[in-house]
């Protein structure tokens, strides 16, 4: 009776909860339209700025956001407001004008194998086979996504480029925040780590804010993307990783290709090689071998959100 109860329970959970995962995969996904749009009105650096500005005002309303964390955690925090933030979001802006916002979405599920790699190297510890063979798995994927636009010459080259510099970065940027965040909270860690990148983005993006020739529906995009991709997704996703644990919000990182491919081919029309698709999923497939396996017993509600491989926010 106890088993069928707990039974019960579970799938009750899963019922309700698996949107605050879908949520936040889906909005991300979003992402890089609303940095296409966006681009319109604006150049790269306020396109970066805009967003990073809007979020951290987003998270300022969030009581948990300005829990007090100790200064000794500021360099850290610091060194994520460059990698989490400043540097990858300044990069994506500038890829998208060389590739489409469908292949950046679709490249960007390479970041979670940056993220494996790098935890690897720091952990001076070589992952079993089943990680080894899903890491060969999702850089092969990557590969074949980027092989037509490297045909395509240069301009398309320098864009997968930066996706994947930016990629890097996350991969940096999501083992430096583990430890910060399981201490102080992934909210903290973040409003903290946006604020960083605000002052880093403005000296570039401010005037280009300034200059920029607004309409109304670039103008939404950004504040669409400051205000959720940004912002709420992270709340969201924290959380969806306290009530289904960090595992399944997991999750959320696959929804992201799917999303942007279907945005960026139905809103934009753009032209996405049938090779890229398939590279995509065979990204995808290498994120799901290298996802931590689930366990029986469940995850404690104070988790690192960013350890799982889900922090691939664009």
């Amino acid at each position: 009776m106890e088993r069928s109860t707990s039974q019960t329970q579970a799938q009750k959970i899963s019922s309700t909860d698996w949107l605050l995962v879908a949520i936040p995969g889906i909005i991300w996904g979003a992402s890089f339209l609303f940095i296409a749009e966006g681009l319109k009105s604006v150049a790269p650096n306020g396109v970066t700025f805009t967003r990073i500005f809007v979020g951290f005002l987003t998270l300022a309303f969030f009581p948990a956001a300005r829990k007090t964390i100790d200064r000794s955690a500021w360099p850290g925090i610091a060194l994520l407001g460059v990698l989490w933030f400043a540097l990858p979001l300044s990069m994506f802006p500038f890829a998208e004008q060389h590739v489409s916002s469908a292949l950046t979405g679709m490249l960007n599920a390479v970041t979670p194998i940056f993220v494996a790699i790098v935890a690897a190297v720091i952990a001076r510890k070589a992952p079993s086979r089943r990680i080894l063979f899903g890491l060969f798995t999702g850089v092969t994927g990557s590969l074949v996504v980027a092989l037509p636009s490297v045909n395509e010459g240069r301009s398309s080259t320098l864009g997968v480029v930066l996706i994947m510099l930016a990629s890097m970065s996350y991969g940096f940027a999501l083992n430096v925040a583990r430890p910060l965040q399981q201490r102080y909270g992934a909210l903290p860690v973040l409003w903290r780590a946006l604020a960083v990148a605000v002052i880093l983005t403005a000296p570039l993006g401010l005037p280009e804010v300034a200059k920029a020739h607004w309409s109304p529906e670039p103008l939404l995009c950004l504040l669409t993307l400051g205000v959720f991709g940004t912002g709420i997704a992270f709340v969201l996703l924290a959380m969806a990783a306290g009530r289904v644990g960090a595992t399944r919000a997991s999750a959320a990182a696959f929804l992201m290709p799917p999303v942007s491919l279907l945005l960026g081919i139905l809103v934009r029309s753009e032209h996405v090689a049938l090779v890229s698709i398939l590279g995509s999923a065979i990204c995808v497939t290498g994120v799901w071998m290298i996802r931590p396996r689930a366990t029986v017993q469940p995850e404690p509600p104070r988790t690192d959100l960013m350890a799982c491989a889900e922090g691939t926010a664009p």
